[in-house]
């Protein structure tokens, strides 16, 4: 493991593998290096890259800080520097929005890979509520942390099956462990899942060439969201990975990413 220092201070985990020019992998909602896709990731991709990956702010071996979109920003930016300042990158879920809003901020992103980012454009799915992350935060201030996961489970389509067996294995207490990050993964979507067409003007910035991915087993809704998100962009594409869902396999996706990075 390295780190290296956000610009408040924060100090940010992360590890590098591979060869070949620099990938910065950017997780979604409460995954990081030890619990979560990066590393089966960045094995596939190591042959072909330099591959980094890092514990987003508040998990992992990165300390807990103030959360805001600006200082996750940071973070990421403090780990394409060590990259030599300028990356490929790709964010997955709401990790694919905080890499899109680095992007579009100026940090040296060369080209944007994104999976799913959880939106809702359409009415394909029923909006998400007005209330979702202020009864977050609430919930995390109360320090209520499988409250807090059942809660973001729940929004996300997780059968309450699903949740009662994730509530037995030993990934419940990795999920609650990072419970408290929640509300800024909610940040990077508000008002992005209200069933609203994406807004044309807000990322014009990011005029690198981008990507944006779904899985051809996913739901009507995300894929829209998806195609959605890469017809506003300056510069990107809208791709389905046969035969995945949300939770998409290191290998069915990697050659995907590999095409676009290198062309």
């Amino acid at each position: 493991m390295s780190t290296t220092t956000s610009a408040d201070g924060t100090t940010i985990a992360y590890e590098v593998s591979g060869d070949g020019p620099p990938l910065v992998i950017v997780d979604g909602a409460m995954c990081y290096r030890d619990s979560g896709p990066s590393r089966p990731l960045a094995a596939e991709l190591a042959a072909d890259f330099t591959v980094y990956t890092y514990d987003r702010r508040g998990r992992g071996e990165s300390p807990d800080a103030e959360f805001t979109t600006q200082r996750e920003i940071e973070d990421l930016e403090s780990v394409v520097k060590e990259a030599g300042g300028t990356a490929y990158v790709f964010g997955a879920s709401s990790g694919a929005m905080l890499a899109l809003e680095a992007a579009n901020a100026g940090v040296g992103v060369t080209k944007l890979a994104m999976y799913e980012p959880p939106l809702i454009v359409d009415g394909t799915h029923a909006p998400a509520p007005e209330s979702a992350l202020p009864e977050m935060r609430a919930l995390v201030a109360e320090n209520r942390r499988g409250d807090a996961v059942t809660a973001f489970m729940k929004s996300v389509d997780v059968p309450g099956f699903g949740i009662l067996m994730m509530r037995l294995l030993p990934v419940w207490k990795k999920l609650k462990g990072v419970a408290h990050t929640l509300p800024n993964d909610l940040v990077l979507l508000e008002g992005l899942r209200q069933g609203r067409p994406l807004p044309a003007d807000r990322w014009t910035s990011a005029t690198m060439p981008a990507l944006v991915a779904d899985g051809g087993k996913s739901p009507e809704y995300m894929r829209n969201s998806a195609a959605a998100l890469a017809a506003v962009l300056p510069n990107a594409r809208h791709e389905t990975v046969p035969g995945q869902t949300h939770l998409v396999k290191a290998k069915a996706l990697a050659p995907t990413l590999k095409t676009f990075f290198h062309n």
